[in-house]
């Protein structure tokens, strides 16, 4: 591995644990730098900003990796618990927090060489950050500002179930170095308890 990136994916499975934090933070940092100047205009829209929690959103940087990575990183960071993916969804993942706020979400795919945005994603990219996922306190909402006011469409034409029964939508997000940046906003779903 000879990229910086390929070196900090490595280095979330070291027994090591300032080793891991140390490539959390590489990670983190790079993921959130490049939402940062794909959607730095959103925070200038007021209510846009107040549904995203800013000024200080809650940010996870989604790292898609092969089955095998995925493997290894999990058992190095204690195995925690694999997250609930709607079967219709090419996805299993698992959330790790470090400190400083940093938070990474790690994705692979259940179908390698299949036909899912995972499996899709590997097969082009390699391991990789996948996407920047930002909490909202209301994802139809957000997503009809950034429609009207944007100009950017969501991938998915209505807000769909999302990984431990959120809601979520996606948007590919134009960046000012020419490319994309893929932004997931989810929204938590409050869970009653039945008696």
């Amino acid at each position: 591995m000879s990229s910086p990136l390929a070196q900090s994916i490595s280095d979330l499975s070291s027994a090591d644990a300032s080793k891991r934090l140390a490539a959390a933070s590489e990670i983190y940092g790079l993921g959130r730098a490049a939402a940062g100047s794909a959607i730095s205009r959103w925070w200038a829209e007021s209510e846009l900003s107040v549904l995203l929690l800013g000024p200080n959103p809650t940010t996870t940087v989604g790292l898609a990796v092969e089955r095998d990575t995925f493997g290894r990183i999990r058992i190095a960071n204690g195995t925690p618990r694999l997250a609930d993916v709607p079967p219709d969804q090419d996805a299993e993942e698992f959330e790790l927090h470090f400190a400083g706020g940093v938070s990474l979400d790690i994705l692979t795919t259940r179908e390698p060489g299949g036909t899912g945005a995972i499996a899709k994603y590997l097969a082009k990219f390699g391991d990789g950050i996948q996407q920047v996922e930002l909490r909202c306190s209301n994802v139809d909402r957000a997503t009809q500002i950034l429609k009207d006011k944007f100009g950017v469409a969501p991938v998915y034409p209505a807000t769909r179930h999302g990984a431990d029964g959120t809601r979520v939508n996606f948007f590919l997000v134009p960046s000012p170095d020419g490319g994309k940046v893929l932004i997931e906003l989810y929204e938590l779903q409050s869970r009653g308890i039945v008696i």
